[in-house]
């Protein structure tokens, strides 16, 4: 199997650990001689140095708590705490977690939590700070924010899916990729880095706009209607659910009437991770057409 394709299977399969996939793209991002994908592979595995750092999916919302003790043996437990009570630019620290461990760390507290959250303490001294501020009459004794399991679960579904994409998109573009022997380039750097930043970052980066030289097409959706209408076809008859069949259903029109490459992506990017969840059902099924909707999304 192609380094490829064993990122792809690796990327569907739930019963991978994330890291091991992640050091597959190690390997691929030698392979294509690209140190954007590297770093970014690195951080994900060993975790970002600074918040400032951080991608937005690896940044969530959050509640906090706290333990109160107030006169008379009087005392308020696992309270909420109102943070307008709180200066403007606490207020934005405290209703946020930065999550920046690596990917093995997020496993790991996936695996070992109970009870659907996490907690993350305020620091010492701000609960000293403002510990009377929040409750009239009252001292908070300790703080933490209140950060839900599903916020992880969605950080290490959204690597593997972006993961996934990539991986998808850069066959595409040059099946044989990674199977590239030292010191070549088997995909153009600006191919590459448009491809990375679509699917890692979210951002397009025009290749080459206006250079001499350079020639650049575009595919047509709407010229691609065999296509849509075999792909519909492969999931009317496969073994999925009704349910399934028709969310898959309803994503394909969606890319089949798309209007501009933005919204095709958008669309294309739900349909995989609809596949994804039911790799095993349908996968055989639809798996001949990603690399065509892959192109057309790239």
């Amino acid at each position: 199997m192609s380094l490829l394709r064993d990122i792809q299977q690796a990327a569907v399969d739930s019963s991978i650990p994330l890291s091991d996939l992640l050091r597959k793209c190690t390997l691929l991002a030698a392979r294509l001689r690209n140190e954007e994908l590297r770093s970014w592979v690195a951080n994900e595995l060993n975790g970002y140095n600074s918040k400032d750092e951080l991608p937005p999916y690896r940044i969530a919302n959050v509640i906090s708590k706290g333990h109160f003790s107030g006169p008379f043996q009087s005392g308020l437990r696992n309270a909420n705490i109102p943070l307008s009570c709180l200066p403007s630019d606490f207020q934005a620290m405290l209703s946020h977690t930065y999550i920046q461990s690596g990917i093995a760390a997020l496993e790991s507290l996936v695996s070992n939590a109970s009870g659907g959250t996490l907690q993350e303490p305020w620091n010492p001294d701000l609960v000293a700070h403002f510990g009377q501020e929040i409750y009239d009459g009252m001292n908070c004794m300790e703080a933490w924010k209140v950060i839900p399991v599903a916020a992880i679960v969605g950080v290490l579904d959204t690597v593997r899916t972006k993961v996934l994409n990539f991986a998808i998109d850069i066959e595409a573009a040059a099946p044989e990729a990674g199977e590239a022997p030292p010191n070549s380039e088997p995909i153009a750097q600006d191919r590459v880095q448009q491809i990375f930043h679509t699917n890692i970052y979210g951002t397009v980066q025009n290749v080459a706009n206006g250079s001499p030289g350079t020639t650049q097409t575009a595919t047509s959706v709407h010229n691609e209607s065999a296509l849509f209408t075999e792909l519909l076809e492969a999931i009317s008859t496969s073994a999925a659910d009704q349910v399934t069949i028709q969310r898959l259903t309803q994503t394909v029109e969606e890319m089949r009437s798309a209007g501009n490459k933005k919204s095709f992506h958008e669309a294309y990017v739900r349909f995989v991770s609809t596949v994804s969840d039911h790799m095993q059902i349908i996968g055989t099924a639809v798996a001949p057409f990603l690399p065509q909707l892959a192109a057309l999304a790239s």
